[in-house]
């Protein structure tokens, strides 16, 4: 049951962003609801999410289906590649050179956490929800890239604010790995 919801939820969560990528229909859905379509944007987002922590948490307790096992450097490999994820994340959030140099930084941090966490788990489940992400940040980036969407490039002068974008990242990487995944997610990122 768990991995058909986590299933469900990726097709909601995921649908309702490829959805904000097809423009006309979009732009109709937009003019029809008014300011309501950020929020049933967000509700219709919130279940897929919800519905996806539920599925992915289900599964691994109950369903879990080991498809290959990793060797253990893609561990190492995955937590260096978290650390570029979560700092490509904070440029999303500040102008910087290193967001110019994205041009979308949030979608490549979705990948690279997306392409990090397939690297380290082989079960079934994790391959549908981080091969998912992954196929959907390239699609998103192409679905920018098609419509002209050139993302930030207008860095500031001065440097200022990258190493504000990596001190912030290394900040918020050391507190997903020592605090939010071993105690939410249940695996310890850092030691045994």
């Amino acid at each position: 049951m768990g991995l058909a919801v986590l299933i469900v939820g990726l097709v909601i969560f995921l649908g309702s962003h490829v959805f904000v990528t097809l423009r006309k229909p979009r732009g109709r859905l937009i003019e029809r609801l008014g300011p309501a379509y950020r929020g049933v944007f967000s509700v219709v987002a919130i279940l897929g999410l919800a519905l996806i922590v539920w599925g992915y948490g289900n599964y691994r307790a109950y369903e879990w289906v080991q498809v290959w096992s990793p060797p253990a450097v893609m561990h190492h490999i995955t937590v260096g590649l978290m650390l570029l994820a979560v700092v490509f994340l904070t440029a999303a959030f500040v102008p910087s050179h290193i967001k110019a140099w994205l041009k979308h930084p949030m979608l490549a941090s979705v990948k690279t956490w997306a392409f990090a966490h397939l690297l380290s788990n082989g079960d079934l489940g994790s391959i549908i929800l981080f091969g998912s992400f992954l196929l959907w940040g390239g699609y998103a980036r192409m679905a920018a890239k098609r419509r002209g969407d050139r993302g930030f490039t207008a860095p500031p002068a001065r440097w200022t604010n990258d190493a504000i974008v990596i001190a912030v990242g290394v900040v918020v990487f050391l507190l997903l790995g020592y605090y939010f995944h071993p105690y939410l997610i249940g695996v310890p990122v850092f030691g045994s």
